[in-house]
């Protein structure tokens, strides 16, 4: 009930303007999506843990910014999630060579509950969830968990970050991830450590082979 009330007000005083010029439609009119360079390539971001990972624009970019504070922040505005994925979206239809994710399923990095209470949703969820609709993929939101609630990663140096999410999630139900392909989901990617820490856990447990995606990368 307290969420739904917190949605109701958010949607009574920020309707949808767009946040960076104010034209009212939508929260990013084409003029100003314009303004964050959404990308037309990609190489290959294999890291220890991924086999890729795709980004439709840089965490450096002013725009890119607020839109994820935004999303992230109070007051919280969640339809945010639909800009972001068609962000995504855009990214892929742009790219020479799509790859085939036919194969995969959706699994969003999880928050830790005090976390997840306090905003009321998961932003990597809403966006995966967009996502599997657009792709109409499966979605496997419960495949494991943040047991360990850590300080924001934000105010910490790369190897504090390292540290603070080691150990931080776990797979209740190992066959879960048995054996399965992965699209990773969150909302931004820049240390890595996060991320890097969710698909360890998952390979752990059976993984075959895991991508991540996010908004933004540094």
């Amino acid at each position: 009930m307290a969420n739904r009330l917190k949605w109701f007000f958010a949607d009574l005083f920020f309707p949808e303007t767009c946040l960076n010029c104010g034209r009212e439609g939508s929260y990013l009119c084409p003029d100003c999506e314009a303004l964050l360079e959404i990308s037309t390539w990609h190489q290959n971001y294999a890291t220890q843990n991924l086999a890729d990972l795709y980004f439709p624009l840089s965490s450096k970019n002013p725009l890119c910014q607020k839109i994820i504070r935004q999303f992230k922040s109070e007051p919280f505005i969640k339809d945010l999630a639909e800009v972001l994925h068609s962000l995504i979206i855009k990214h892929f239809q742009m790219l020479d060579n799509r790859p085939d994710f036919r194969d995969f399923v959706l699994v969003p990095i999880p928050l830790a509950r005090k976390k997840l209470k306090w905003r009321g949703f998961n932003q990597a969820e809403e966006i995966a969830k967009k996502l599997a609709e657009s792709w109409d993929m499966e979605i496997a939101a419960n495949i494991f968990s943040k047991t360990k609630d850590t300080p924001p990663q934000a105010e910490l140096d790369k190897k504090q970050k390292k540290e603070n999410v080691k150990g931080a999630f776990s797979v209740e139900k190992p066959d879960a991830a048995q054996n399965r392909k992965i699209l990773l989901v969150d909302d931004i990617y820049g240390s890595g450590a996060t991320m890097e820490e969710a698909a360890r856990t998952l390979k752990d447990s059976g993984a075959r082979e895991i991508i991540g995606i996010v908004i933004a990368r540094d």
